[in-house]
């Protein structure tokens, strides 16, 4: 057989495997409340591509190849187990299972990894209702984030969103702007509109839209929404005065502010200091997505390396409240036309991770450079450590971090030479370590993170409602460092 024929038939073979999990996953997710992933990157409601493109990201990260042969055993036997909700990365089962030099089957492995997911299978958790206040850029995102979610039906529900009437065939409109996305492409499922009940249906999630200005007099109740969570995407109230006002309507029960907070409100960022949230907190900051991509690794660092000092340059994509063309705006520079500058502007980034991370109070610095690209950031760490440090360990334990630590969900890792903005588009990460451009001098250290600043920012926030909202689940394998 030639190399051709050879490769391709391989390649059909994976394909027709690929086919085969698609079912298995869903059923997972629909009817336990399980999500699947490869190395942290989901599978639910991926194609045959996407699920074989996941499996060969896996190279990237580790010294050998992950093919669906290796996985499909284990699918499979998951597959057969009872078990309760969780995330279960087969990905990782597969690659140690290789490793694992015991001789046990592939059932015997996946029962023993998986025990705990049977042994201590609980009630399924209930739903908890969210409202989205708001529906910009990251309200859209998270409404994504929210109906793909959605499984079996239980932890987030979205019930409703709240905006102000605009005009004739608002509805239409707001319907047609979560279906049809410039930057992050189109709603993964089908959308309808119904319009004698004012509401948009997607993927079967009734969503109500409620026209207000006046955050302290809706109703919630009437729309059978109790409990719930209002995410406030406007970033009109950065207070806990403010933000207090949506307290005061029946059926709220918390409130979670995509913007980083004012006063004495917690800033929290997932992953690092989110065992700050308390059953008593009824209003959370989910900090920025600048704050949210530079705490993890710069917490990572702190913990192996210590800090002395940094300073912290975003290279950050335009957004809404700048100007398309030269007009007033009350901030200096941002006036100037958004996609034909580069504008100079300041971040609170720097000082803000401080709150998150309080061992860098008074260390960091932070400028903000906005350019004209419509999303993904970059977050330029340039450090004196306490300890002298080289490329190829700080590389190798930040690549460590983002595979088996307990920050594996904020810290991605990439080390292609050939990355620009557009390949992190959509990333869940909240800080993607460029490895390639790691600079290291004894104790300097230039860091490159990138960051979706929308879909990377949005699903930590969604990380935090879980938490807020007591819909975890434990991740498998347990393999967890740092």
């Amino acid at each position: 057989m030639n190399k051709l024929e050879d490769h391709f038939g391989r390649w059909k073979n994976r394909e027709e495997i690929a086919e085969a999990m698609i079912p298995m996953i869903g059923k997972l997710h629909r009817e336990k409340n399980v999500t699947t992933t490869v190395y942290s990157r989901s599978l639910v409601n991926k194609s045959v591509i996407q699920i074989l493109k996941a499996h060969r990201f896996v190279k990237q990260v580790e010294d050998s190849e992950l093919s669906v042969v290796d996985s499909f055993p284990i699918l499979q036997e998951v597959n057969k187990l009872d078990l309760g909700p969780c995330r279960i990365d087969i990905g990782k089962l597969a690659v140690e299972y290789k490793k694992d030099n015991r001789g046990l089957s592939i059932e015997d492995y996946v029962r023993e990894e998986l025990a705990e997911a049977v042994n201590n299978k609980g009630p399924e958790p209930s739903s908890t209702d969210v409202v989205l206040y708001g529906f910009g850029r990251i309200g859209r995102i998270l409404a994504r984030l929210l109906i793909e979610k959605a499984g079996s039906g239980d932890g987030l529900r979205l019930k409703a969103i709240v905006v102000r009437e605009s005009g004739k065939g608002d509805l239409q409109k707001r319907a047609s702007l979560l279906r049809r996305d410039s930057v992050h492409g189109p709603f993964a499922g089908t959308i309808a509109v119904d319009e004698d009940e004012n509401a948009i249906i997607a993927n079967g999630n009734f969503i109500k839209v409620i026209y207000s200005s006046d955050p302290s007099s809706i109703d919630y109740t009437e729309y059978g929404i109790n409990n719930a969570v209002v995410i406030d995407n406007t970033g009109k109230w950065r207070d806990s005065e403010g933000l207090s006002q949506h307290l005061q309507c029946k059926g709220v029960a918390r409130v979670m502010l995509t913007a980083p907070g004012k006063g004495d409100m917690k800033n929290i960022v997932h992953g690092v200091n989110n065992d700050m949230i308390e059953d008593s907190d009824k209003i959370i900051s989910a900090a920025s997505c600048t704050t949210n991509a530079i705490v993890p690794p710069l917490k990572a660092l702190e913990d192996k390396f210590g800090i002395e000092y940094g300073h912290v340059e975003t290279v950050h994509s335009y957004t809404n409240d700048q100007n398309l063309l030269d007009n007033f705006h009350k901030g200096p520079r941002r006036g100037r036309s958004a996609p034909l500058n580069m504008v100079l502007t300041e971040t609170g980034a720097a000082t803000a991770a401080a709150k998150a991370l309080p061992s860098l109070q008074g260390k960091l610095t932070g400028n903000s450079i906005r350019v004209p690209t419509p999303n993904v950031s970059m977050a330029i760490l340039n450090l004196n450590l306490e300890k002298d440090v080289t490329v190829e360990g700080v590389n190798e334990y930040l690549r460590d971090m983002a595979l088996h630590s307990e920050l594996q969900k904020q810290i991605d890792f990439v080390n292609s030479p050939e990355v620009v903005s557009t390949d992190f588009v959509g990333s869940r990460h909240a800080g993607i370590v460029d490895a390639q451009a790691t600079i290291a001098n004894g104790k300097r250290l230039i860091l490159y993170v990138w960051y979706d600043n929308e879909a990377g920012y949005s699903a930590q926030v969604i990380r935090v409602v879980n938490q807020m909202a007591g819909v975890t689940y434990p991740i498998f394998p347990k393999r967890v460092r740092g």
